[in-house]
């Protein structure tokens, strides 16, 4: 493992908190993904599997085509141990690229950090990919022209649950009544559905409580007593990390059928579920891609990767899995935006501006889906100057007590009833930074 700067071993053993960098080979003819990662702490479940997923399907891109039209992709990691300030340490000694090989984009996963390098993002032109989480205003690119949270927003997350509780209940008009509690993480992640939720339960008469759990989530007793005396006809857990075991386990000493609890995007992993044991099974969660390694894709990474020795999993079983897997759909995302870059600005390695404007273009239909050996793991996405998140849509996934089973087809955000939402908050957040949003028609049109 290497470290950036001169004295940097120094430094770490006196206690200063330097963050550790491990390095691919670079060159000035590849293209450049500094990575910052976590691989420690309470939260490196998430963090190792979903790493381990885009590093893989980058070493598969490069072994089986040879890079994107013969530009190879080249990384490094940067601990942040999900801790805002090293995560805006690697982002400012990262951001430049490495030796001559330039920076496409950031992809932190953690809303702590995307929020912390936001403005410094936008400042370096450099696309910050928030897959499923994320700043919800920045879905409106006219706004936020390099934040792009692919795929799924939190706001369209929340209304995709409730969407589905409706389902199960005979309509929308049938929540009127119904109590829901969401149990949530303590931290701007944890909140940030709070608002949309209370206005949901508002415009449908269902009643909500919101019950914070403290970082990171040890401890749930007397939440779950709260539960048990409220007795909600559905818990939505909006977990992260350690969090989630600990929710079912407290959930079935006390009595609550884990069959009404949903868990959000992040908990939803067989790494959330597992430890848990028993207490787990029936368990519902949401999910924008199944885990599994049926798909075309994930038998490419296991012949030219995982078989040829250079997975970047520590255990091989993990393999598949649900933040694996999402590590590999933010890798065809990632390699999606250069490729398509490429046909508008040459077949070079490309800056961060140019980058953008491929995320601002992917077009994902089923016939590129299966090109890329995708079909059925990425949903359809079509990105625009004006939509950043491009998709909006959910299945619901429950355990067995071994592993996940889909349960629905996509179930769909009402996204026209959160749009204007969004765009109240960015052009509040437009009005307060001195931004003059993008006129969008006109993007849109040049890109045509």
């Amino acid at each position: 493992m290497k470290f950036l700067g001169k004295h940097s071993w120094l430094l770490l053993a006196l206690g200063l908190g330097v963050a550790s960098v491990s390095t691919q080979s670079q060159a000035a003819n590849e293209q450049y993904f500094p990575l910052q990662s976590y691989r420690i702490g309470p939260y490196a479940a998430g963090g190792s599997g979903f790493f381990g997923g885009f590093i893989d399907y980058l070493q598969y891109v490069n072994a089986k085509e040879g890079g994107v039209n013969g530009v190879k992709f080249t990384w490094s990691e940067c601990e942040t141990e999900y801790v805002v300030e090293k995560g805006v340490e690697c982002y400012e000694r990262l951001k430049k690229g490495l030796n001559g090989a330039p920076a496409a984009a950031t992809n932190p996963l953690s809303v702590g950090i995307a929020y912390a390098t936001l403005e410094r993002s936008t400042a370096d032109k450099l696309p910050l990919i928030t897959i499923n989480h994320g700043r919800t205003d920045s879905t409106d690119g006219s706004v936020f022209p390099y934040a792009f949270p692919l795929q799924l927003n939190p706001y369209s997350e929340v209304s995709g649950i409730v969407n589905y509780i409706a389902q199960k209940s005979g309509g929308l008009d049938k929540l009127k009544g119904k109590k829901i509690v969401t149990l949530y993480h303590g931290s701007p992640y944890g909140k940030e559905t709070s608002p949309i939720l209370e206005l949901l339960a508002k415009k449908y008469g269902f009643e909500l409580t919101l019950l914070e759990v403290p970082h990171p989530g040890n401890e749930q007793q007397s939440q779950w007593l709260s539960i048990r005396r409220i007795k909600p006809d559905w818990v939505i857990l909006r977990g992260w990390g350690v969090m989630n075991p600990v929710a079912l386990k407290t959930a079935q000493k006390t009595g609550f059928a884990a069959d009404h609890i949903i868990g959000n995007i992040w908990s939803n992993s067989e790494d959330d579920a597992a430890p848990a044991g028993n207490a787990a099974k029936g368990y519902i969660s949401i999910t924008t891609h199944p885990s599994g390694t049926s798909f075309p894709v994930l038998q490419g990474i296991n012949q030219y990767v995982v078989k040829a020795g250079k997975g970047n999993l520590q255990d091989p079983k993990r393999f598949g899995n649900v933040y694996y897997n999402l590590g590999v759909v933010n890798g065809i995302l990632n390699v999606e935006a250069v490729r398509v870059a490429q046909a508008r600005f040459g077949k070079r390695p490309l800056s961060g501006e140019e980058v953008r404007w491929g995320f601002e273009n992917i077009r994902l239909d089923d016939k590129r889906l299966t090109e890329l050996g995708a079909l059925g793991l990425v949903q359809p996405l079509k990105l625009s100057c004006a939509d950043h998140e491009g998709g909006g849509a959910v299945r619901f996934q429950q355990w067995d007590g071994t592993q996940w089973k889909v349960i629905t087809e996509w179930v769909q955000a009402d996204r026209q009833l959160l749009r204007p939402i969004i765009e109240k908050s960015s052009h509040e957040y437009a009005r307060e930074k001195g931004i003059t949003p993008r006129d969008c028609s006109k993007e849109d049109l040049a890109a045509k």
